[in-house]
């Protein structure tokens, strides 16, 4: 059955105990797929310099880039809100900036959200773009750098080994910075089994959460390509996912290959 997901919706979901689910999608046709599995967000995330285009940083990706990729994602959901990063840049510049990328990205690739990365770094900017009517996924997280200020290392945090209460503190006092800012929901990156819960106790919004995520958030996001073992680096591997789609692909390549050139039937042809 189709249903079209809400902001409200995976709001009232934060008590209800039904965790919200996101893909990281970057094409028309992965971002259907996920759509017709039924998940509840399909995010474009600027991650897609690296992992599509072999780009060295996702800090190479530009605003009229992620038009393009939120554009394709958007033709292929028809249920699931559609989220698209603002890439590095603009928010960083200014926040008048900020609002303007985002409302090209609401407006040039129908974005139902837009992602402010390192967003606890730039609470004015989720205000503005709040206040200029667009919701805001925000994006916060433990990083090495924070766990070195807490006199801890970075793995240690990520096991739940060590967190300092100063930086869970640190955390929940973003979080609700966040919240108060006006964004719709939070990304928790690398939370944790012990700051993770905290902050998610601490926001009336939902908080959704990528690598080193858990099932004391509210909600998980994957990487497609993760999920489904798709990327050319597992090749070889057994990789930690649904899925082996890059193992079946070069399956398929070989006999391809194979069969064109045994001068057999090529599967497909007319």
């Amino acid at each position: 059955m189709n249903r079209k997901i809400t902001l409200p919706a995976l709001a009232a979901r934060k008590h209800g105990g039904d965790i919200i689910v996101g893909v990281v999608a970057y094409d028309y046709q992965t971002a259907a797929i996920a759509d017709r599995a039924g998940v509840d967000i399909v995010s474009a995330g600027d991650s897609v310099g690296v992992n599509l285009w072999g780009h060295d940083s996702p800090l190479e990706v530009t605003l009229e880039e992620m038009i393009l990729v939120g554009r394709a994602v958007r033709r292929g959901v028809t249920n699931a809100l559609v989220s698209v990063d603002i890439p590095f840049g603009p928010v960083q510049e200014s926040t008048a900036s900020a609002v303007r990328a985002a409302i090209r990205l609401a407006k040039e690739a129908r974005a139902d959200l837009v992602k402010i990365d390192g967003a606890a770094s730039f609470p004015e900017a989720v205000a503005a773009v709040t206040r200029a009517g667009i919701p805001v996924w925000a994006q916060m997280g433990i990083t090495p750098q924070t766990a070195l200020r807490h006199g801890v290392s970075y793995e240690e945090t990520l096991t739940g080994a060590s967190v300092p209460p100063s930086l869970t503190d640190d955390l929940v006092a973003e979080a609700r910075v966040l919240e108060k800012a006006g964004a719709a929901l939070l990304d928790f990156q690398n939370s944790g089994p012990v700051a993770g819960p905290a902050v998610t106790g601490a926001v009336g919004i939902p908080v959704i959460g990528g690598a080193g995520g858990g099932p004391w958030l509210d909600g998980r996001v994957r990487l497609a390509q993760t999920a489904a073992g798709s990327a050319a680096k597992t090749l070889g591997t057994a990789p930690d996912s649904y899925a082996h789609v890059a193992q079946a692909t070069l399956d398929a390549f070989t006999a391809l290959i194979a069969d064109a050139r045994a001068g057999r039937r090529v599967k497909g042809d007319r």
